[in-house]
């Protein structure tokens, strides 16, 4: 279980780890991680409609949270992660959930000290008519 101080829990800071951070994804998740979002490691967890009704979602949420518990001593220090589950992850083991979650972490390690994320679309051009 995620220690309370160890959890996100408003739709902003949900909002700030997605939109700011670096992501990976798996067949039956992504992973979004944020560095340098506080003092300690802090996860958060996303599951819609679309991967079952309720009583599958809690499973899938009860297995990714054992998961992330045992691994956010592994993440970078006042990082937040988020884990949304794809549909694909109602009918996955544990240990395909664990297999994922980690493959996403290792990728995600090398890209969050890399620098800051990179932008989507077209770069922005200055007056001169160079780069920014």
């Amino acid at each position: 279980m995620l220690p309370a101080d160890a959890r996100l829990r408003h739709g902003d800071q949900f909002r700030a780890v997605m939109r700011g951070g670096v992501r990976a994804g798996r067949r039956r998740l992504v992973v979004h991680l944020l560095p340098g979002y506080g003092e300690r490691p802090r996860a958060g967890f996303v599951v819609s409609k679309a991967v079952g009704n309720s009583v599958v979602r809690h499973r899938v949420i009860r297995r990714l949270r054992h998961l992330v518990a045992a691994r956010l001593g592994t993440l970078p220090e006042g990082s937040a992660l988020v884990v949304r589950a794809l549909p694909p992850a109602s009918s996955a083991t544990s240990a395909e959930l664990g297999a994922d979650l980690d493959a996403a972490l290792r990728r995600l390690a090398g890209r969050s000290s890399s620098g800051p994320p990179r932008g989507r679309g077209r770069p922005v051009r200055t007056n001169d008519g160079s780069s920014a």
